[in-house]
């Protein structure tokens, strides 16, 4: 049997997100256990997850992605989904587009911590396998809320706090 290949690049954001009982507060952990929970059960993957940054995408800035943009030129799969905060995954996207033409590269991330309520994270996680498991064209795409589409034409509704196909 033949198994698909994905580089995850883990950057941290919300998905990841935990509850410090000490401090009380939901922080970016230094591993992979949300994506983990997910990997688990798929079986026709080879996964290679790489977690490089832990941060809050509020807190990234053009350093960090600049080292996504190294990493993913390191990366030997075609097939990239790269874990990020929902706040500025569009800059990072955009930043990835300047210097990345070879590749199918899919932001996602989740509104919820997948800690909180493992839905929301799962289901954008697993749109973004599926599509990538489909023929597509080289690009920057983003997964949310059932949709994925070019980077430029999903964006996020601060208002109402979900993402949104732009007509």
């Amino acid at each position: 049997m033949i198994k698909s290949k994905i580089t995850v690049i883990n950057t941290g954001g919300t998905f990841n997100k935990r509850y410090n009982s000490l401090n009380g507060l939901l922080e970016v952990p230094n591993d992979s256990l949300a994506l983990d929970e997910i990997i688990c059960y798929i079986y026709n993957i080879d996964f290679e997850v790489l977690n490089i940054i832990s941060k809050d995408s509020l807190d990234m800035n053009d350093d960090d992605r600049n080292l996504i943009v190294n990493t993913i030129k390191e990366c030997e799969n075609q097939n990239i989904i790269i874990v990020h905060g929902t706040d500025t995954m569009n800059l990072t996207a955009s930043f990835i587009d300047k210097y990345i033409k070879n590749k199918n590269i899919v932001l996602t991330g989740a509104m919820v911590p997948i800690s909180i309520n493992k839905v929301e994270a799962t289901l954008n996680f697993s749109s973004a396998i599926g599509f990538l498991n489909s023929k597509i064209e080289n690009g920057i795409y983003i997964s949310m809320h059932g949709s994925i589409k070019n980077y430029n034409n999903l964006v996020k509704n601060r208002e109402i706090g979900q993402f949104l196909i732009k007509e």
